[in-house]
């Protein structure tokens, strides 16, 4: 699976503290293997019409994303599940 990045989920990326960071990656392996493992927790956000899915890195941060094409996906945010769940899509 190739996933492409947004500017917004590098800029945030890069403001993360470093352990989640590390955590981050780990998630992103797990989720290029599979990305509905069950550790992952994987689930469309609401309006579901919008195409848009969040994966747990941890109990409180997120990356959301959109399935693009056939093995490509789009990560377009990463942070708390505060700030996630805040944001319009």
């Amino acid at each position: 699976m190739k996933i492409d990045y947004t500017n917004k989920f590098e800029r945030k990326y890069a403001e993360l503290p470093k352990q989640i960071k590390i955590r981050a990656e780990k998630q992103e392996k797990l989720f290029k293997d599979n990305p509905f493992h069950p550790s992952l927790h994987t689930e469309k956000l609401s309006p579901k019409f919008k195409d848009v899915w969040s994966f747990r890195i941890d109990k409180n941060y997120r990356i959301i994303f959109r399935f693009v094409e056939n093995d490509t996906v789009l990560f377009l945010n990463i942070g708390s599940h505060d700030y996630i769940y805040r944001i319009k899509f």
